[in-house]
Formats: structure tokens, C-alpha cells, sequence
């Protein structure tokens, strides 16, 4: 297979799930296995990984355009300060989480299997959250205690591959109370700095350690940006739209069954 096809491939695979609650991480792993990929590639590497998953969290910023040029240069408003406020603070708790993990030396495991039942343990999780939605009457409220809460999600999901941050972050956030359409806002929100960050401390570590990126693999690292960049940007204007009238149950069955159907290509 042709390296420009390999980095559309990853490049659409990681526009299509970084945002919606499946985990880009499993099927980027999945995806990484079933194209026989090896250590040394271009397409293994943390650089490429960063940078993908940068351009789809860039795309986001068009769609919050109002609320993020509101955090900077709409402060004179009352709602503004408040959304920055809680947005930092939401931020610094998964940032000073991740620092600790990554001093530890904690990284994600490169194996299926547990990809698989995080997938339908997921899946699970999601049924469960949607079922005690039904009887409750959700707020649109963001409150302190939602905000730590979604700082302490973005946890799950760095130590759990398959977890979803997005996922992770919106569930909790609903199972606490909060509305489905609100907490997906919110946790669009809080991945741009979160996974820019994240993203400029691993590249900034990459390149240290001089890992090997030679000039002419930058052209398909730009190919795999623009094309995350673009899928990205239609899913989450799509789910926007979509959690306005709609639950995650089909996401939810999603999940259980490619967790399932990954245990049984394994042959457990």
C-alpha cells in the first residue's frame, strides 16, 4: 500500500473518532495492526500521531469560534471570565494528572485485547448513563464540582487505551447531572487545550530524543493533518446537531460489538 494512502487512512480514522465517544486511540491501534505496521515507521511514530490528532482538534475551533474568541477578547463579560475560569481549571487538573502519569513512566499499552474490553466495558457504561437519563430532568448548569469532574474523565481515558475521552468526560458529566447537549459542548471545549497541550509536550520529547523524521515523511505527516483536519471538522458539526435529539445508545452498540468482534479475532 502506498505510504500517501496509509497517512489518509490514519488521517480519516483519526478525524472520524477523536470526538466521538469510540476512542480514536483503539482504532488508530487497530487500525496500526491490520496495516502490519511496524516500530521504525513513519506511521508508528509520535510525531505522526501529534500531529493528526492536532489537526483534528484544531478544526474545532471554527465551530466554538463565539466562545473562544469570547475567552479572549470578550472578557469583559461576566459569562466569558466564568467559561475561562472553569475551562482552566478543568484543564490544569487533567494537565497535572498527565504530568504525573508521564514521570511515572505510564504509557499506553500497544495490545488489542485490552482495547477490546474497554470498548464493551464502555459500551456498557454508555447504556447505563442514558438509562438513568430517562428519569431525571438534566441541567444545562456547568457547576464547580461538573468541572473537576470532567478534569479527573480526561484521566480515564490517558490511562485506559479504549476508554474515549470524550467518552469518559461526557458520561460522567451526564451520570452528575448535566445535560447531554451541554457536556458534549464542554468536553469540545476542553480537548483543544488539553490535547494541544498534551500533544506539544510528547512532540517537544519526540524531537529531543532525535527520533528519526526525515524530510521527505514530513509531506505525509501534512497529508494525515489536512485530512483528520477535514473529517474532524463535518463529525463534530454533525454531532453537535445530533446530541441535540438523540442519545448514545448507538454509539454505545458500536462499541460492544467491535469490542466483541476484536475478542473474537483474537480467538478468545
Amino acid at each position: 500500500m502506498p505510504d500517501w494512502l496509509i497517512s489518509v487512512i490514519l488521517g480519516l480514522i483519526e478525524g472520524l473518532t477523536e470526538f466521538i465517544p469510540v476512542s480514536s486511540t483503539a482504532h488508530l491501534l487497530i487500525a496500526e495492526k491490520f496495516l502490519s505496521l511496524k516500530e521504525g515507521d513513519i506511521f508508528k511514530s509520535d510525531v505522526f500521531n501529534i500531529v493528526i490528532q492536532g489537526g483534528a482538534v484544531l478544526a474545532v475551533i471554527p465551530l466554538f469560534w463565539k466562545q473562544f474568541s469570547g475567552m479572549i477578547f470578550g472578557l469583559a463579560e461576566q459569562k466569558n471570565r466564568d467559561l475561562l475560569a472553569k475551562l482552566s481549571v478543568a484543564f490544569a487538573i487533567t494537565a497535572i494528572g498527565g504530568y504525573i502519569l508521564d514521570k511515572r513512566g505510564y504509557k499506553l499499552p500497544d495490545e488489542v485485547e485490552p482495547v477490546a474490553w474497554a470498548l464493551i466495558v464502555g459500551g456498557i457504561v454508555i447504556f447505563f448513563v442514558e438509562f438513568a437519563e430517562r428519569h431525571r430532568i438534566p441541567s444545562d448548569r456547568l457547576t464547580w464540582p461538573l468541572v473537576v469532574a470532567f478534569g479527573l474523565a480526561q484521566l480515564v481515558a490517558a490511562a485506559f487505551p479504549g476508554a474515549s475521552r470524550s467518552g469518559a468526560t461526557i458520561m460522567l458529566a451526564m451520570l452528575l447531572g448535566m445535560a447531554r447537549p451541554a457536556a458534549t459542548e464542554f468536553t469540545f471545549l476542553l480537548g483543544v487545550p488539553s490535547i494541544l497541550a498534551a500533544g506539544a509536550w510528547k512532540l517537544f520529547k519526540a524531537l529531543r530524543g532525535a527520533e528519526a523524521v526525515e524530510g521527505h515523511d514530513w509531506t505525509y505527516i501534512a497529508i494525515g493533518f489536512v485530512i483528520a483536519a477535514i473529517s474532524s471538522f463535518f463529525v463534530v458539526k454533525w454531532l453537535i446537531r445530533y446530541v441535540q435529539t438523540h442519545t448514545f445508545n448507538s454509539f454505545a452498540i458500536y462499541r460492544v460489538i467491535f469490542g466483541i468482534a476484536l475478542l473474537a479475532w483474537l480467538g478468545r
